[in-house]
């Protein structure tokens, strides 16, 4: 007989004056490392409740809310790839209170990917499920004309100025563009439930959400991938939904293996999130990476 899972615990965190939400599932085991799992653009912890309903029985898991997403603080500036970084050491520092392995969605899996490579004291492993990031094979070979830089920052701050950008944020979280977006980006066309658009859907009514949308898109760019590579001294796992249409990742493997060495790779039947599209498949991969790669280095 199946002994049904506990649900998530949420709770808070004050960082920085800053609220910060997270979940926690499972026991402490000293015997292998606790998981934070990290969400991409646009999603929050209850994107990884198929994750940690399964992952709990073999782990502590944690999941988090990044500032500007879920129930976490959504200010009007300072977002950039320092600032999640700082978020998540300090949370696995603080809160966790020993280093674990790390797993990230998209731009969670780029935090997470540059939290190791910066923070190894407090990570274990990542695990990157379609990150994100640019290489410098990827970086234009000239630099754009003087004219042609300035025109292209005049119409990002005209579009991303408050108007502007307040008309686009209420296209963009309007539910039936949510579910045409998911639909575009799942295999399993079965998992875009009424139930996940209205987890993606609820943190964008926030008061604060408009302002913030703004301010994610006026965010500097973060370190280059192969940089963040060079430094890195933990293990990766990097799991592809080989059907995202949002990018191309048998050449992105490539770029990763020209980096760096210590990979493990595999290549799903999925899109663009592959924990919650195909979670039958990526569960078992994070947990035998883990109980048998990070556990005996």
């Amino acid at each position: 007989m199946t002994i049904a899972a506990a649900p998530a615990i949420g709770n808070t965190w004050t960082w920085r004056n800053f609220t910060v939400y997270y979940v926690r599932a499972g026991e402490p085991r000293t015997d292998r490392p606790p998981l934070l799992l990290v969400h991409g653009f646009g999603a929050s912890t209850d994107h990884w409740l198929k994750n940690i309903d399964e992952l709990q029985q073999d782990f502590d898991v944690w999941a988090i809310d990044l500032i500007g997403f879920g129930r976490s603080s959504k200010p009007s500036g300072g977002y950039s790839s320092d600032l999640w970084r700082d978020q998540l050491s300090n949370f696995i520092e603080q809160i966790i209170g020993r280093p674990a392995v790390i797993a990230g969605n998209s731009i969670g899996g780029y935090s997470c990917l540059f939290t190791a490579a910066t923070c190894p004291q407090w990570v274990k492993g990542a695990v990157l499920l379609n990150g994100v990031g640019s290489f410098k094979d990827q970086m234009p070979t000239e630099e754009p004309s003087p004219l042609k830089k300035t025109i292209g920052e005049l119409i990002k701050n005209i579009i991303l100025s408050p108007i502007p950008s307040w008309f686009v944020f209420q296209f963009v979280r309007n539910k039936s563009y949510i579910r045409k977006t998911l639909k575009q980006v799942y295999v399993n066309q079965d998992a875009v439930t009424e139930e996940l658009i209205e987890n993606i859907y609820r943190p964008a009514t926030e008061r604060d959400a408009p302002a913030a949308f703004a301010a994610l898109f006026k965010a500097p760019r973060g370190e280059r991938v192969d940089v963040l590579l060079s430094q890195l001294e933990r293990p990766l796992l990097l799991l592809w939904g080989t059907k995202d249409p949002w990018m191309n990742c048998e050449q992105r493997s490539q770029l990763f293996r020209k980096y760096y060495d210590d990979i493990e790779e595999h290549f799903l039947d999925a899109g663009h999130c592959p924990h919650d599209d195909r979670p039958e498949l990526v569960n078992p991969l994070i947990r035998t990476w883990t109980l048998h790669k990070v556990i005996n280095l």
